[in-house]
């Protein structure tokens, strides 16, 4: 890792002071970091992020533009407000507008990062491909798709994926009594991510998708909507209502909102935390975080300084986001990716069908697909 910071050092240097630095200065400066180039070589200030002193860090100016996921965003806000604490003349743009949104302007080429709470899809590699982008897939944090229902709602405590699938899927039950006998007679109105939204993508998959069914979008039912606070907004101002979200918005939430234990395979009601998401016991709504990087982007060195800052810091990142970091092992993975530029998906096979699997077991140089 300090021999990336000194690289990244040199570069700033050679791209603001250019102190003998010629050619190539991104590739120049990493090779003259790898054979033992160091800071204080410099003369540059050896404290912390790798020695840059601080006029040398006010020089560092443009833009970052990342959109993407609604769930991903708070993580990468965190980021923004971390980096330009440091960085304060770089503009970061985070937007939310959902996953599958966020691939369609970074398959263009118009985005530097893409946030993502599903890995890329088949059609979404190929359009990369058309507009030759090549980019590094990173997973940053584990999420917990969470379900909630108003504090009021003092019935509907714990649901089996049956009974979710009655809510949620098409030609679903419309009262909770038809849920179960037991509770009230009431309509039950459904808060869903819009269908442009990862979160959206996942509750298909594991909800309709094997059933050969869609999601349910009955106007008088269900209200979708790609902002993740217009659900939960929603939600606390209904009674009876539903709805489901990534769980840094339950946790930001938890006193307006009650989150509805899930039944597993294993017939235990599991109540989504920390703990059991990345035991993986809330299952099966467990999954992976990501960023995507167009390799692109990182010939700018605020994209370069902001994509580093992410990883290193990305543990502590996810947790102040309120979502569970990965293990240290994942992260190095991903720095050394970008290193030795290893760019594609790993959750692709040579087929097109998606690879899944615990992400330790995914998340391996031999699944790549470019």
């Amino acid at each position: 890792m300090e021999i990336r910071r000194n690289a990244l050092v040199l570069a700033v240097l050679c791209a603001f002071l250019l102190a003998g630095c010629g050619g190539d200065g991104k590739k120049e400066t990493a090779d003259k970091g790898k054979s033992g180039g160091s800071a204080s070589e410099t003369g540059v200030d050896s404290g912390k992020e790798g020695g840059i002193a601080a006029e040398e860090k006010a020089k560092v100016t443009g833009e970052i533009m990342i959109e993407g996921s609604s769930t991903v965003e708070p993580i990468s806000n965190q980021a923004k407000l971390g980096f330009n604490a440091d960085y304060a003349n770089v503009e970061i743009s985070v937007g939310g507008e959902g996953t599958s949104n966020g691939f369609k302007s970074f398959t263009k080429g118009e985005t530097d990062i893409s946030d993502a709470s599903r890995p890329i899809k088949q059609k979404e590699l190929d359009g990369c491909k058309e507009n030759k982008v090549e980019f590094y897939e990173l997973p940053v944090a584990y999420d917990g798709l969470t379900f909630v229902v108003n504090n009021d709602n003092e019935a509907v405590n714990e649901l089996t994926i049956d009974q979710l699938k009655k809510i949620f899927v098409e030609g679903g039950v419309k009262t909770w009594k038809e849920l179960d006998p037991a509770w009230p007679d009431e309509a039950i109105r459904a808060y869903m991510p819009g269908t442009g939204s990862g979160t959206y993508d996942y509750a298909y998959e594991v909800l309709a998708k094997q059933d050969g069914k869609k999601l349910r979008n009955e106007n008088d039912i269900v209200t979708m909507s790609e902002q993740d606070n217009v659900l939960v907004d929603g939600v606390k101002k209904d009674k009876f209502g539903i709805g489901f979200f990534g769980f840094a918005y339950y946790e930001s939430n938890k006193n307006d909102l009650k989150a509805v234990k899930i039944v597993n395979k294993a017939g235990k009601a599991v109540v989504p935390t920390m703990s059991t998401i990345e035991s993986g016991e809330y299952a099966p709504f467990s999954r992976p975080l990501f960023i995507y990087v167009n390799k692109g982007s990182l010939d700018k060195i605020q994209v370069e300084l902001f994509v580093y800052y992410y990883l290193e810091n990305a543990k502590k990142l996810a947790e102040d986001a309120k979502y569970v970091a990965l293990p240290q092992s994942l992260y190095d993975a991903a720095i050394e990716n970008i290193e030795d530029e290893i760019v594609g998906t790993h959750f692709i096979d040579e087929s097109g069908e998606k690879r899944s699997g615990a992400l330790s077991d995914v998340f391996k140089r031999e699944n790549i697909k470019k």
